[in-house]
């Protein structure tokens, strides 16, 4: 008796099994229409063969215009089904069709691009299976690390490039703050003190909060100390979250992921981000910073052949986790408006419920691993991601449910924008080494990299930290000077002879600063706001 498809083992599956109308003129009919479907005049990049009868079939080619790539797109599927493989083969598609590439790799395990794959009688089935013509190959990458934390060249920003807009989204300010934040840039900006790490922001802000910034803060106008206190505080915590590292200086500049080797491949840019997981809110700092950066940069450059520059984002989830309205705002304009700069921006995670819906509209190209469901909650992100395809001859309920490892179903944008056929599709091989690459490997090019010698030193000149580090040791030492004059000076001496004139006696202020008390307490105060307004205590 035959089993139910849901039921049936792997190997016995085929692709027929879930289509609708399994009638074999139909399924013919289908193929073709797909080969259609999938029939470009411009250059493309290859994902896969379709699968037909259980087997790719090498003659019906799933393929994407590489000019519609900057239509943006999404890589979803359970863990374990081949999304970060599939990440790698699209990746080394675009460097050597002369695409510069940026990915922001979690686990690490797309450094294998910098080293040639290996084959064996398995991958070289598989791939003349696929009618691909597959040799092992390393690719152009540069590898870098947030702040010099790990292994690659430090990405680094100033907070004055940040800017108190994109800071405030990140902080999760309200509109009231974020323009009281802004009227903090701008009195540190007309005092001459520059902002370039988190600790001159943070300096600023307890400065004005202080006694001695107090008239400054009724000077500047609408910012009451109870909002500069609640900036300070998501501040402290912003930083405690890992967020230092990135501010300072050499601060990066976005357009150095631009870049093509003298043999015209696409040089691909690794973001090492060990541990990011527990460190979401750094994570989407820089992304936010970086695609503002190329967005403020690049000049408008209406529809290219092929893009300049594709973002691939792993792990999309992390980006907008507990992200706020603002953040999810921002990040939605920058998808739909970046495009026009051409750069393309492509999801990757796990089910697309963990991209925002006004983001998920903006992603034309899709391509869907497996989806499990064992629990309702599964159940119901399948069958809302299943609503997200165009109408097709598939029961994609079922199919997505049984996809093997490296399939995936793809529908992308064709060349004049219409969604092209869904197919369930074989994907190809990387020709880069599926795994990491050797530590020596990733040391060596990152010792190689001409921009090691421009963003590898950090730099801390002088800034609005130390200028009022200095104004307060100034007046700490101007205070001591006159204590310890005062503590030196002798009264005159007496003449018996002649009687001395009635003295007035001291008054209160005068008694005041005479005790020793006071002395005490005033010193003990400015040791104090030393410590709480600039951070010493820390930076010791």
């Amino acid at each position: 008796m035959e089993q139910p498809n849901s039921l049936k083992s792997t190997d016995s599956l085929k692709s027929t099994d879930f289509l609708k109308n399994t009638d074999s003129v139909k399924d013919t009919a289908q193929a073709e229409a797909v080969a259609a479907g999938y029939a470009f005049d411009g250059p493309t990049l290859d994902l896969g063969a379709l699968m037909a009868g259980g087997a790719p079939d090498a003659g019906v080619q799933i393929r994407v215009p590489l000019a519609m790539l900057t239509r943006h797109g999404l890589v979803a599927g359970a863990t374990g089904t081949g999304k970060t493989k599939t990440l790698q083969g699209i990746a080394e598609q675009l460097s050597a069709a002369g695409v510069p590439v940026f990915l922001a790799d979690m686990k690490g395990d797309l450094s294998g691009l910098a080293a040639p794959g290996q084959g064996g009688e398995k991958l070289t089935a598989r791939t003349q299976a696929l009618g691909q013509q597959w040799s092992a190959k390393a690719f152009p990458c540069e590898f870098y690390t947030l702040g010099g934390e790990g292994t690659g060249v430090p990405i680094r920003a100033t907070v004055t490039a940040f800017g108190p807009t994109m800071l405030a989204k990140v902080l999760g300010l309200n509109p009231t703050q974020e323009s009281s934040l802004g009227l903090v840039f701008h009195f540190a900006d007309s005092k001459g003190w520059l902002l370039l790490d988190l600790k001159d922001l943070r300096s600023v802000l307890l400065y004005l909060t202080s006694d001695e910034g107090k008239a400054e803060l009724k000077a500047i106008g609408g910012l009451s100390p109870q909002t500069a206190g609640v900036i300070l505080r998501e501040l402290t915590a912003f930083q405690a979250k890992g967020a230092e590292p990135f501010f300072g200086e050499t601060e990066f500049n976005a357009l150095d992921l631009i870049r093509t080797t003298p043999d015209g491949r696409g040089v691909v840019s690794l973001l090492e981000l060990p541990g990011v997981a527990s460190r979401p809110e750094l994570f989407s700092t820089f992304l936010m910073w970086l695609v503002a950066e190329l967005f403020e940069r690049l000049p408008e450059v209406g529809d290219l052949d092929r893009p300049k520059l594709v973002f691939f984002f792993d792990e999309a989830h992390l980006l907008f986790t507990d992200a706020s309205k603002d953040f999810v705002s921002a990040i939605t304009q920058a998808v739909r408006l970046i495009r026009s700069k051409g750069v393309g921006i492509f999801f990757v995670t796990q089910t697309p419920k963990d991209v925002p819906g006004d983001v998920l509209a903006q992603l034309g190209n899709r391509v869907q691993h497996a989806l499990r469901a064992y629990t309702p909650d599964d159940a119901k992100a399948l069958k809302a991601t299943v609503s997200t395809f165009p109408k097709s001859q598939y029961d994609l309920g079922e199919v997505l449910q049984n996809l093997g490892i490296g399939e995936a179903v793809v529908t992308v944008l064709s060349e004049n924008g219409a969604p092209t056929p869904v197919a369930w599709t074989r994907l190809r091989a990387p020709e880069s080494l599926m795994a990491e690459a050797d530590p020596a490997v990733v040391q060596g090019i990152v010792n190689g990299s001409p921009l090691m010698a421009k963003y590898g030193p950090a730099i801390d000149r002088e800034s609005a930290y130390e200028i009022l580090a200095a104004r307060e040791a100034e007046a700490q030492a101007a205070a001591e000077a006159q204590a310890s004059a005062e503590a030196e000076a002798e009264p005159p001496p007496s003449r018996p002879s002649r009687p001395s004139p009635a003295k007035t006696p001291p008054n209160l202020i005068e008694q005041a600063l005479g005790s020793a008390t006071v002395k005490k307490a005033v010193d003990t105060a400015v040791r104090e706001i030393t410590r709480s307004i600039f951070g010493t205590r820390k930076r010791r």
